[in-house]
């Protein structure tokens, strides 16, 4: 779809998305050992090759950078930036140690604690998805290879589109490794109601895909996720004007929190 500006920044974050998906899938392709990390997590080599080369993009830039693989920044400093990024490598590392493809680059740029730009990567199939909150614009770009341009991606991306959601029937999506049971509570809520529900299983921030590109209605997540979960697929999610509605505020999540940890949180129209 010719004719797409790209904010500067945002070009920087899908070129440092694709560099580490090629990484990403070196190492998906070969033998490689999982380490767990002081809070029970996986972490693998790619994890750390990937989160090496998004810094040594973005670092170019002057914004400090929040991502799951670095050390974090003492928050007397960090409630001082205005904006900042926020990276999540690879998010989804079970589904990458599972080998299911369903683990995605997260990347995204934060101002005032609101998601303003995102770029979410799935290195398995080549799809990239990203957008621009600010100018309400949100795009998907099925992609040949991991080197391509920026011109021939903006050439070829197409706009998302949310379902118009008026339907009794009710496309729920759940997470493929973090079913809860109040996620289960949920879903015979809305059963309760009369409305007919399937559920659409996803790893990983693709869930805040398949509902803005209309694939899915609602994402309730009932279940611990960290700021570099989120931010990215907010931003997809705000730009085609779908919320990402914390259960604690009513509001929307906000990020460089004192607390990295989100809240639960319901995404939808």
């Amino acid at each position: 779809m010719s004719g797409i500006k790209v904010d500067k920044n945002l070009a920087t974050a899908i070129a440092a998305s694709l560099k580490a998906g090629e990484v990403i899938m070196q190492v998906y392709n070969t033998p490689f050992d999982v380490e767990i990390k002081d809070d029970k997590s996986p972490l693998t080599e790619a994890d750390k090759k990937a989160n090496d080369i998004i810094n040594s993009y973005l670092i170019e830039t002057p914004i400090p950078i929040i991502s799951e693989e670095n050390k974090q920044t003492d928050y007397a400093i960090r409630k001082n930036w205005q904006t900042c990024w926020v990276v999540d490598p690879v998010d989804g590392t079970k589904e990458f140690i599972k080998r299911n493809g369903e683990f995605t680059v997260n990347i995204a740029l934060i101002t005032n604690g609101i998601p303003k730009l995102g770029v979410i990567y799935m290195p398995t199939t080549k799809t990239l998805y990203f957008a621009d909150v600010t100018r309400k614009l949100a795009y998907k770009a099925q992609l040949s290879s991991h080197s391509t341009a920026l011109s021939t991606i903006l050439e070829v991306a197409e706009p998302l589109k949310p379902k118009a959601n008026n339907t009794d029937f009710i496309e729920v999506v759940g997470s493929r490794s973090h079913m809860s049971a109040p996620t289960l509570d949920y879903i015979s809520s809305i059963e309760a109601k009369g409305r007919k529900v399937e559920i659409v299983s996803k790893g990983s921030s693709l869930k805040f895909c398949l509902i803005a590109e209309g694939s899915a209605d609602i994402y309730p997540r009932f279940a611990p996720t960290m700021e570099w979960d989120t931010a990215a697929g907010q931003a997809i999610c705000n730009a085609v004007g779908i919320n990402v509605i914390s259960q604690d505020t009513n509001e929307s999540l906000q990020y460089n929190k004192e607390h990295l940890l989100n809240p639960w949180f319901i995404v939808s129209k």
